[in-house]
């Protein structure tokens, strides 16, 4: 599961005296990969930013600098600034930096600013763009007429991250996608998830009853919001659907049908989102996920995980002590494991979640950043 963890506090700061250069793809508020990026901005706090674009609730306190693409239409659409980000990525910049550290899920990693032969090339991966390398996982990739430009991209991608000189990867799932897909070593790291504030709940919010299904991110078709509408009517239980994004309309006419409460919470506050964890009898996660850190947060408020048996599930959740991770996404079989959840020790799901806090996650990537000084 990554490295020992320490205390960071105790260590200097990493790449002090250095000039560092922090590269995101695109900078949305609500994302995991957002959460990864902040904290390794806090790590390294006198980096210099960069994303491609933000949206207009990123942190007001931070700086970034953004790419050309921030100043047209295809910050709207990422399906078609998807071939220019290469292209942009090499030409981000003219200043020059000791170390360059990329927090890449599509071709973040592929930056190149300065020469290699100066400046260090570090980069942290989400996953290889699953809608390019892998889209048998993420429909936004699948139809076939893709397929010529998908060859296209992989090569590129490929062949433009040649100058990394180390990658860190968010779980062992990822790691193996690197090896598979750029014939390359990366070292674990797992991300930072705020533990101590989901376990740390009020009274008021500790002490509810749990009655119902949780479903928790966006709302876009590989995360299977709609399956999850399936095994809610199964198990004939409430089902509270907390996110945002376009699959909507068509989730709620899933709803519609159903003869089960389904209740659709707006982009919920991160207080909110603590409420829901510490009210659901199980977190539905019947996706493959790169690693998984609402099933992490899920965990630390005693929320059992009822998943699907692959990805980042296999390293977040112990199935039979904090949850069920099924081989199928069978609504029954779901059904079947949620009567069973009562049975699990929720302490035991809490001690769980202990493993991937954020104070592992700093001292794990400060003992990465050290090694290549």
């Amino acid at each position: 599961m990554g490295l020992v963890p320490s205390t960071p506090d105790a260590a200097p700061r990493p790449l002090a005296g250095r000039s560092v250069a922090l590269i995101h793809e695109w900078f949305e508020a609500a994302g995991g990969s957002e959460q990864v990026f902040l904290n390794m901005a806090e790590l390294v706090p006198h980096a210099d930013r960069f994303v491609l674009w933000k949206d207009e609730d990123a942190p007001a306190d931070r700086e970034f600098h953004e790419s050309w693409m921030a100043k047209t239409p295809l910050r709207r659409s990422k399906a078609l600034a998807l071939p220019l980000m290469p292209l942009t990525w090499r030409t981000l910049t003219r200043k020059k930096y000791d170390y360059v550290i990329s927090s890449s899920h599509a071709f973040a990693h592929t930056v190149k600013i300065g020469d290699p032969e100066q400046t260090r090339h570090l980069s942290y991966v989400h996953s290889p763009a699953r809608y390019v390398w892998i889209p048998e996982l993420d429909q936004r990739g699948a139809n076939p007429m893709l397929a010529p430009m998908r060859a296209v991209l992989q090569a590129g991608d490929k062949r433009l991250s040649r100058h990394v000189h180390s990658y860190a990867a968010n779980s062992r799932e990822v790691q193996a996608r690197i090896r598979r897909f750029w014939g390359r070593d990366a070292r674990v790291i797992n991300p930072p998830v705020d533990v101590d504030y989901f376990t740390d709940a009020p009274p008021e919010v500790r002490d509810q009853d749990r009655r119902y299904l949780l479903g928790v991110g966006r709302w876009i078709p590989y995360k299977n919001f709609d399956l999850m509408i399936e095994i809610a009517a199964a198990a004939r239980l409430p089902l509270v659907i907390a996110g945002g994004g376009p699959e909507e309309e068509n989730l709620r006419r899933l709803a519609a049908r159903v003869d089960v409460p389904v209740e659709f919470e707006m982009r919920p506050t991160k207080e909110r989102l603590r409420e829901l964890y510490w009210g659901a009898l199980a977190l539905l996660y019947p996706a493959v996920e790169d690693f998984g850190m609402i099933a992490v947060e899920a965990q630390a408020c005693g929320t059992p995980v009822v998943g699907w048996a692959r990805g980042g599930l296999l390293e977040t959740v112990v199935s039979e002590e904090t949850g069920f991770l099924l081989d199928a996404p069978d609504p029954t079989a779901y059904a079947d494991a949620i009567r069973r959840v009562s049975s699990l020790s929720a302490e035991a799901t809490v001690t769980n979640a202990q493993r991937f806090t954020t104070q592992a996650f700093q001292a794990n990537m400060a003992a990465w950043l050290a090694e290549q000084e």
